[in-house]
């Protein structure tokens, strides 16, 4: 490893001598082994005869609602001299508490942390890790007081955090160790995760002011030099991009790397926390492409959701949803930029990028949600049934969706400009205009940007193909053509897509069916969402479905398949219309000089 990249890690000190923080929050780490945590919340200075404590019912990032309070057990509430406070629970997070006489609230509580993922909270015998928006409570008429985070941890534990520390330096014989971060306020705590472990591997590198910490958690044996190198050049890229503009002066990824496959990032003003595995994969091929894509995504969300953010979010309301129709532009155009400066940046090939692509033209062509719901309701009901298929095509990806929407407006506008002008400059003028005047922007808004950057009027693209639930075949491929690509629509090369009209798992232990064309013959026989296939033609399917379909081709078929400990016998014969199809983009072969110069201007690289 070359020295350049062993940095000793350091912590900003603050003075807390002109902050009176009266908030505090104690974790003890006492029984990992159970996964609970133990947290203690005193407030100073009450007033009333009562005090309301609400714990968040969502998290920033997930527009879904988290019900966090059902990992709360215990609950003791106490004054100053440790007597017991009357209270009542009155929502299903939300508490009263008679205060009256009390001059400080001491609030005793447990909660139970055992899922690990980039949203969650986290105990064991090797980490004490917290997103304070799962588990610390907050007084609402308060929410704008500073906070101190105490952390009750082994002596040699380090801890990633993007908050300031105010702890001392500690003496190497110290057993154990109080770690003490601060926040302005409980916005600043709630969007500020952090690590408390003795495996912490860490690495800074500084560009135009802004320090950039990177942290990994778990079994990872980090490639400094080239995870550094190409964290920079995509920096970067977005420094460029946003013409140098952060929302913040010091920026953490925090890694927690997982044995098995996994895939999971969550957005933070000043940090991430991105989950991802296996352990073995993280530094090569495939899964390390995937760690840069999730990583440019995370960051771009600093500037966008985070910073330029729906008024409807403005500020967060932690109660109830917080709805919006503006997922297409907070997922969609993060999603398409997250991979895009991979490619701007070089350090995608043309290959990768197009592949990427390749992604989200599948999630819209074999979803047919996009028939049902528009984007912009998709968004609004990502509070009603998260970010899973309960229904099959009920609804579109705002990921997917907004990535392609966003690639369609981005080429619109460099047409409509003749190069001069791009989604880049949209993005810009969000953040300049609203972002940094403290300020949320509405639907009306950014399409009055769009126009305004564009020079032209975008009603029917908004009306279209964002308010109205539709495909857009014939529009993506007129504005890709701009930039001499064609969308190329080809027969799917596994059979039971193509003749039956249905798709499978493909990796896990079982065969089961993911999805069913609408109107297939493998439908009207009776196939079912999540059918397990057990055999075709009496012989047994063994993660080999695909090449058992193949091999029987056109002739009659007779599945076993089981769902709900129920066996069940499918018989149809394969239809010569074929169902799935492939889709991909490919450089057109004869395009003209002005296409190239397009993919040039977009792409900052040769045709």
């Amino acid at each position: 490893m070359a020295d350049f990249y062993v940095l000793e890690v350091t912590y900003k000190q603050i003075s807390l001598g002109s902050i009176h923080t009266s908030m505090k929050y104690i974790f003890s780490y006492t029984e990992p082994q159970r996964h609970l945590i133990d947290i203690e919340f005193i407030a100073d200075r009450l007033q009333g005869d009562e005090t309301t404590i609400q714990l968040p019912a969502w998290r920033p990032g997930r527009y879904e609602l988290g019900n966090f309070a059902k990992n709360v057990k215990q609950f003791i509430p106490q004054d100053e001299k440790g007597k017991p406070l009357p209270f009542q629970k009155i929502t299903k997070d939300c508490w009263k508490i008679q205060t009256k006489g009390a001059k400080e609230l001491h609030l005793k509580y447990s909660y139970y942390a055992v899922d690990l993922n980039a949203g969650s909270t986290f105990v064991d015998e090797t980490q004490l890790y917290v997103n304070p928006v799962n588990c610390c409570v907050y007084i609402p008429d308060r929410i704008n007081e500073a906070c101190t985070v105490e952390l009750k941890v082994p002596g040699n534990y380090q801890v990633a955090c993007s908050m300031p520390s105010a702890t001392p330096h500690k003496k190497q014989e110290d057993t154990s160790y109080k770690h003490s971060l601060t926040a302005k306020d409980y916005h600043e705590l709630a969007d500020s995760p952090f690590i408390a472990s003795s495996t912490l591997h860490h690495n800074v590198f500084f560009m135009d002011g802004v320090e950039f910490n990177i942290w990994f958690q778990g079994e990872c044996k980090p490639n400094w030099p080239k995870v550094i190198n190409d964290f920079f050049i995509f920096i970067n890229e977005q420094f460029l991009t946003m013409k140098g503009a952060i929302p913040t002066n010091e920026y953490h990824f925090l890694f927690q790397i997982l044995p098995y496959r996994f895939h999971h990032g969550v957005e933070h003003l000043s940090s991430t926390v991105i989950a991802l595995g296996p352990s073995y994969d993280i530094m090569k091929g495939d899964t390390f492409l995937e760690f840069l894509s999730v990583s440019s995504h995370e960051l771009y969300h600093s500037w966008n959701i985070k910073a330029i953010r729906p008024v409807e979010m403005y500020p967060y309301d932690y109660t109830k949803e917080n709805y919006s129709k503006l997922g297409f532009v907070c997922e969609g155009v993060t999603t398409y930029y997250g991979d895009f400066f991979l490619f701007r940046s070089a350090i995608y090939s043309e290959f990768e990028y197009f592949r990427s692509m390749l992604r989200h033209l599948h999630a819209h062509f074999d979803n047919f949600g996009r028939y049902n719901l528009s984007v912009a309701d998709s968004s609004f009901d990502t509070w009603l049934d998260g970010y899973t298929e309960i229904v099959p095509h009920r609804k579109t990806s705002i990921y997917s969706e907004g990535c392609l929407l966003a690639l369609m407006t981005d080429l619109m506008i460099r047409k409509y400009t003749n190069n001069e002008r791009s989604l880049d400059d949209v993005m810009r003028h969000l953040y300049n205009e609203f972002a940094k005047k403290e300020k949320g922007y509405t639907e009306a808004d950014y399409k009055a940007t769009v126009e305004k950057i564009s020079g032209h009027s975008f009603n029917e693209f908004f009306s279209n193909y964002i308010y109205k639930a539709s495909s857009y075949e014939n529009a993506l491929r007129e504005c890709i053509e701009y930039i001499g690509l064609q969308l190329i629509i080809v027969s799917s090369k596994r059979y039971h897509e193509k003749n039956y009209g249905i798709k499978i798992s493909e990796t896990l232990p079982v065969t089961k069916v993911l999805a069913i064309y609408p109107g297939s013959v493998i439908e009207k026989a009776g196939i079912q969402m999540n059918d397990e296939i057990l055999s075709i033609n009496g012989y047994p399917v063994k993660n080999n479905f695909a090449e058992w379909s193949k091999y029987f081709g056109p002739h009659e078929v007779k599945l076993i398949v089981s769902n709900s400990g129920k066996t069940r016998t499918i018989s149809f014969t394969p239809s010569t219309e074929e169902y799935y199809k492939s889709y991909y983009v490919q450089k057109i072969s004869n395009a003209s000089e002005a296409q190239a110069k397009n993919f040039t201007a977009w792409s900052k690289r040769k045709f």
